[in-house]
């Protein structure tokens, strides 16, 4: 090998070695910095809860936004406050037993009804009304479909007359919380706590309710409910009550055959023959 070779050699690798003390040098000091730049963010946060909490929304805000672009959904934090529905199994043992039978009676998921027999108790107990009086005109007035609405404008769980009651719906948002379950369900025990008072008594209160105070009939639907409520309370009292009465059809009764003593005689008939020529 010539002079002039071994010397470009130990060039180069004078060069190598170099070049790769001075990445190492640059990538020890980059990660000393990274590493003072973390200490001084963590010591910053730690000292400014506000910085901390502003972070931590930047941070939320992005993560929502990436799990948006991958499901195509967007996450609404609100819904969860909207939802109306409770698992049956969190309610005491009375409410779940209500829960589940008008489920079962009216045909509705037991998470959602689950939900109303809860306000409907809560709610009772403030205004010291029977839950299960208030469930019971629900059941009667729409079947527990909270969009229910009738010819006149009667909406919503309870069936209230939106047009006529909606300054009790202001504290709820308005007029359209007439289909929110649960503020259509206050504003309906209010109206019906009113009725009651101004009558004096349940079933007086109901036919205020029904709009049949200064008529005589209401169709039937005082009946209705308090035989509904009554179901529910013995319901509520673990009684065992069928969702579903059997309906009994009556036999068809047949024509008796008319008995031959019934008929007239041929004499009888030859008779009144006779006199009926004679007075012609």
């Amino acid at each position: 090998m010539s002079a002039s070779t071994s010397s470009l050699s130990q060039n180069l690798r004078r060069a190598t070695a170099t070049v790769a003390k001075g990445f190492f040098d640059i990538t020890h000091n980059s990660i000393a910095l990274i590493g003072v730049a973390v200490i001084f963010i963590a010591i910053a946060l730690f000292a400014r809860p506000e910085l901390r909490e502003l972070g931590e929304v930047k941070l939320f805000g992005w993560l929502q936004e990436r799990q948006a672009e991958i499901s195509g959904l967007v996450k609404d934090p609100a819904a969860i406050e909207r939802a109306t529905a409770t698992n049956p199994k969190d309610l005491p043992k009375q409410q779940a037993t209500v829960a589940l039978w008008l489920s079962k009676k009216y045909h509705v998921a037991p998470e959602p009804i689950s939900a109303i027999v809860s306000e409907a108790f809560e709610v009772g107990s403030r205004v010291r009304l029977d839950p299960a009086l208030i469930l019971a005109v629900m059941a009667v007035e729409s079947g527990f479909n909270p969009f229910a609405q009738s010819h006149v404008g009667a909406q919503g769980l309870m069936q209230v007359m939106t047009r006529v009651h909606k300054d009790k719906y202001q504290n709820f948002g308005g007029e359209f919380a007439a289909f929110d379950p649960l503020a259509n369900l206050q504003v309906g025990v209010k109206v019906l706590l009113d009725c009651i008072r101004t009558a004096g008594s349940i079933e007086g209160g109901l036919k205020y309710y029904v709009g049949a105070a200064n008529v005589d009939d209401d169709n039937g639907y005082t009946a209705k409910v308090m035989a509904e409520y009554t179901r529910l309370q013995q319901v509520a009292l673990g009684r065992a009550v069928p969702a579903f009465l059997p309906v009994v059809i009556a036999p068809k009764e047949e024509a008796l055959p008319t008995p031959a003593s019934s008929q007239p005689s041929t004499s009888v008939k030859t008779a009144e023959k006779s006199a009926t020529v004679a007075l012609n």
